[in-house]
């Protein structure tokens, strides 16, 4: 029996138990141990670490809550191991498990991660990474914070900042946390990178994800920026376009020759710039002066810089 195999029996067990087990129980009800006390200690414990750094609770808790001095047990709690069904169907769980294979997040193990899912990989699964995203110190305790509904109070920018994470996203680079922010009374977004230390987490299940709110808000408000409006105009040609990118919640005006002028939230100014390029010069950002101050300045260095060139 090799190790994975032996692993898998012991989540198995310790989450069938309806009250902990003792090192010696397990070892009776857990094939594949070697013999030996010593030898058996060592690779108990072992693999106990080996769980708890894939992500699996390990509790250690009194045999007999009663009498706590007749020894430790160890148990997985259903509720902390089990996710929420997600409701995938056969070909989506493929997919994730071709994503787990093919993408690794630095400081994880996706196959790991998959047994929570739906198993591990099976033998078929194209072998070897062949893209990598940067990881973050705090994404587990983030991540962690947003699926069960926890507070998050952290140092940030020499302040103090608690939020009700709503979700987790990956923009240029960097990990952004996104939620509604109770110093502001607003919705803000975090990097995960300049956060002044660890973050605390309240209690679980203490706050309700904004209604309607599903999925990962647009490039242009998934940064820490100081909060501006952008007054962005746009001509007839990519008018419909702009709406449907940006929402029709957005429009500010539409003037009978086919212009729009949209009202846009802007905490990450190079993607808001990313997206006036994307319409050539058929947008023109109207205001605030600054704003328009930076894209000018912008363009008149990239063509400075062609210029040179």
């Amino acid at each position: 029996m090799n190790r994975l195999e032996r692993l898998i029996n012991l989540v198995a067990a310790l989450l069938d138990a309806n009250r902990p087990m003792g090192r010696d129980e397990l070892r009776f009800r857990v094939p594949g141990y070697p013999d030996g006390d010593e030898a058996f200690r060592r690779a108990f414990e072992r693999d106990k670490e080996s769980l708890r750094s894939m992500g699996i609770p390990v509790a250690v808790e009194p045999l007999n809550p009663a009498a706590p001095e007749g020894g430790m047990g160890y148990q997985i709690p259903r509720e902390q191991y089990y996710l929420r069904d997600p409701g995938l169907a056969a070909d989506e769980l493929a997919a994730l498990h071709l994503a787990a294979a093919t993408v690794r997040l630095e400081g994880t193990a996706g196959d790991e991660a998959m047994w929570k899912l739906g198993g591990a990989l099976d033998a078929d699964t194209p072998a070897g990474v062949i893209a990598a995203l940067p990881g973050s110190e705090h994404l587990a305790d983030v991540f962690e914070a947003v699926t069960a509904r926890r507070p998050l109070t952290f140092g940030y920018r020499g302040g103090q900042r608690t939020m009700d994470p709503w979700r987790i996203a990956f923009r240029n680079g960097h990990w952004y946390v996104n939620g509604f922010d109770h110093e502001r009374g607003e919705e803000r977004s975090f990097r995960l990178d300049r956060f002044d230390g660890p973050p605390t987490a309240g209690e679980a299940g203490s706050f309700e994800r904004a209604p309607g709110r599903s999925g990962p808000r647009p490039p242009w408000e998934m940064g820490d920026e100081e909060e501006v409006v952008a007054s962005l105009l746009v001509d007839a040609p990519l008018a419909g376009q702009a709406v449907a990118e940006i929402g029709n919640d957005a429009v500010a005006e539409r003037r009978d020759d086919g212009t729009v002028v949209l009202s846009v939230r802007v905490t990450n100014r190079d993607a808001f710039r990313t997206l006036v390029l994307g319409y050539l010069d058929h947008a023109e950002v109207l205001g605030p002066a600054e704003l328009r101050a930076a894209m000018v300045e912008w363009l008149d260095g990239m063509a400075a810089s062609g210029a040179s060139g």
